[in-house]
């Protein structure tokens, strides 16, 4: 079944969100987070928040390309994943770990999602998701390395 024009901006506005949500936990986290183990984690997210922001706008552009429209924080009503809010003890590292690892996932299948749908119908759209989804699998593999060493320290 061939999804619609209006489908895929509902998909790739969803993926918008998630990419916004992210970028904001993502700088809380790389703020919020206290001790000497804490810091090459904190580096890391500092330095994600600023891919993610790209990954936003690129998904903002091929909306607008689409004929959709982009809209503000009010109506996105940013809080889709409470698996992947700041913790509030600043020391819990693997926790931080943890909750990026299940952003990364749910972005994973979020793309995979869309580049499923979209498959003979959109290979803009797919391409792009295609990119992101090498971007996202990047962090993931990178943040499980960091759990593997804070769970054998």
């Amino acid at each position: 079944m061939a999804v619609t024009q209006q489908q895929t901006i509902e998909l790739l506005l969803e993926s918008y969100s998630m990419e916004l949500e992210t970028v904001m936990n993502y700088l809380a986290n790389s703020v919020n987070l206290d001790g000497v183990r804490a810091e090459e984690i904190k580096k890391s997210l500092a330095a994600d928040v600023l891919g993610e922001i790209a990954h936003a706008q690129q998904l903002a552009g091929r909306i607008k390309q689409i004929g959709g429209h982009i809209a503000g924080s009010k109506v996105l009503g940013l809080a889709m994943g409470k698996q992947i809010q700041p913790v509030t003890d600043t020391t819990d590292v693997t926790g931080v770990i943890r909750s990026v690892i299940a952003a990364e996932e749910a972005a994973c299948a979020q793309y995979k999602k869309i580049i499923k749908a979209v498959d003979g119908e959109d290979y803009v759209t797919q391409d792009l998701c295609i990119r992101l989804l090498a971007d996202e699998e990047e962090h993931l593999v990178q943040f499980k390395g960091f759990l593997k060493e804070y769970a054998t320290s």
